[in-house]
């Protein structure tokens, strides 16, 4: 995780908040959606051009008209045209959506010790929210597992747990909600976060608890080696290679431990989880849900 030192929090335009998520010269995907007509039109553009004057003034007349205005969260490979997921470029960002209970969910996510503070808090309609990581080191598979633990842990959205997930850009109307809202972005943090950063307990991948009971910090919360031991067990269930995980830990950590800390913390993990384990399939209903396609909101 990188140092984030006295950040100032800034309210972004929607050309700074795609300057924030992506290079210039990255590919990113814009997907704008009438409601109305049903007519949608995705575009895959570098971050400058979408970020320019031009490109910006079309989705204004667009948004005036009636459409929503989304953009893709992760970056997209150069020659590619569609936002699929073999067309993914390198993992840069994992969210929640929080459109149930969200200023209470919002609250639980800061005040949570099992999570880093988000980089970006977007108000997209009255009390809904959707909360954005900056993230690298990150697998496609390893962040579709953190975002369906981030969704079960504070109530989020479990449709907005994939990948190719887009969310909406700042700036323009949600025309989703009357009277119309105009969707407002908060940079709260310059910070990139690895996978250790997010240490989600086993028991919140079950079903979202009572949000009253993670709205305030718990008492005796996990100490560095309670969240790298939950850290690990989490790899280790969605099948990370335990050398992997020893590694990540160990490059996290730096110099703050003794050098067999992180194998010890990854042997006693493993030992828990095949103690734990059970064998299970999955049901037929499961495994239609991994196949529906994803919802924009």
């Amino acid at each position: 995780m990188s140092i984030d030192s006295k950040f100032a929090p800034r309210t972004l335009t929607a050309s700074e908040y795609v300057r924030e998520l992506f290079g210039p010269e990255e590919n990113a995907a814009i997907l704008v959606r009438n409601r109305s007509t049903g007519h949608t039109v995705q575009t895959i553009a570098k971050a400058e051009t979408i970020a320019s004057p031009n490109f910006q003034s079309w989705l204004a007349n667009q948004n005036a008209a009636g459409s929503d205005v989304f953009v893709g969260m992760n970056p997209i490979k150069d020659g590619a045209h569609s936002r699929t997921k073999a067309n993914l470029g390198d993992i840069r960002h994992v969210y929640l959506d929080l459109d149930r209970m969200g200023d209470e969910s919002l609250k639980a996510v800061r005040n949570s010790t099992e999570v880093p503070p988000p980089n970006f808090v977007l108000d997209t309609s009255p009390g809904k929210h959707q909360v954005v990581w900056k993230v690298c080191e990150f697998s496609r598979e390893e962040a579709e597992s953190l975002l369906h633990d981030l969704a079960n842990k504070f109530g989020g959205d479990l449709a907005a747990t994939d990948s190719t997930r887009v969310l909406r850009l700042p700036g323009f109307a949600n025309r989703k909600v009357s009277p119309e809202f105009i969707v407002q972005a908060s940079h709260q943090s310059n910070a990139v976060h690895t996978p250790c950063d997010f240490a989600i307990s086993e028991d919140s991948r079950e079903a979202p608890p009572h949000l009253g009971k993670l709205a305030s910090v718990p008492e005796g919360h996990k100490s560095q080696s309670e969240s790298d031991w939950a850290y690990a067990k989490r790899a280790l269930a969605r099948g990370d290679p335990p050398e992997q995980v020893i590694r990540r830990i160990t490059n996290y950590r730096g110099n703050e431990k003794h050098p067999g800390y992180a194998r010890r913390t990854v042997e006693k993990a493993q030992n828990e989880f095949q103690r734990e384990a059970k064998p299970s399939r999955a049901s037929p209903a499961t495994m239609a849900g991994d196949l529906e396609p994803s919802r924009e909101k």
